[in-house]
């Protein structure tokens, strides 16, 4: 009886160890991604936070963003939660997947750099506002749309649009990773006739 239980206890300890050598690999193995891009987007508004224009909508999919309005942005004060809206936003998005640092875990939001306008080298969103690194996590994944949804340490979200088949389904609900991104600044905003 002892030598079955001495041998159960070594077969869960090579599993484990097997396991998380295994996770630690996949983990080690998935490079970083990067993009920037003009994108457009109805939604209906979730949240709003008036002294910050930010605003959290859900879109026709499911997908959760939560962008600010710029200075550009007329008429805000007319928007109301439960309004479809259309907006034009930038983005720009490096995801890194590995381990964060003891300083990132104290302090999981970093403005990068404040940016005014961009240089011709730049992303376009490098033109409309901060750009953050974050730890962040993923919320939900939805493989059909081909959507990651991440929560950011501020309780914001952001759906991520994945364009790899394969590389959706090497991520999972829960894993943390660091996402350096430019603020998505809504450059325009209108209410969508009912």
């Amino acid at each position: 009886m002892k030598t079955f239980k001495l041998y159960t206890f070594v077969l869960l300890a090579i599993t484990l160890l097997t396991n998380n050598t295994y996770a630690q690999e996949v983990k080690d193995s998935i490079p970083s991604r990067e993009k920037g891009e003009l994108q457009t987007m109805t939604g209906t508004v979730k949240t709003i936070v008036a002294e910050t224009r930010e605003i959290t909508l859900m879109g026709e999919n499911g997908e959760l963003n939560t962008i600010t309005a710029g200075e550009e942005v007329e008429r805000f004060n007319e928007i109301e939660v439960g309004d479809a809206i259309t907006f034009d936003y930038y983005i720009y998005m490096k995801a890194e997947f590995r381990d964060p640092t003891p300083e990132e875990i104290a302090e999981p939001l970093v403005i990068v750099a404040e940016v005014a306008k961009a240089t011709n080298d730049e992303v376009p969103a490098g033109a409309v506002g901060a750009v953050v690194r974050a730890v962040v996590t993923i919320e939900a994944l939805n493989r059909i749309f081909m959507q990651a949804i991440v929560k950011g340490p501020g309780g914001n979200y952001l759906t991520i649009q994945m364009e790899d088949e394969d590389f959706i389904q090497e991520l999972h609900i829960g894993q943390v990773f660091i996402l350096t991104y430019a603020e998505a600044i809504a450059v325009s905003l209108e209410k969508v006739s009912k």
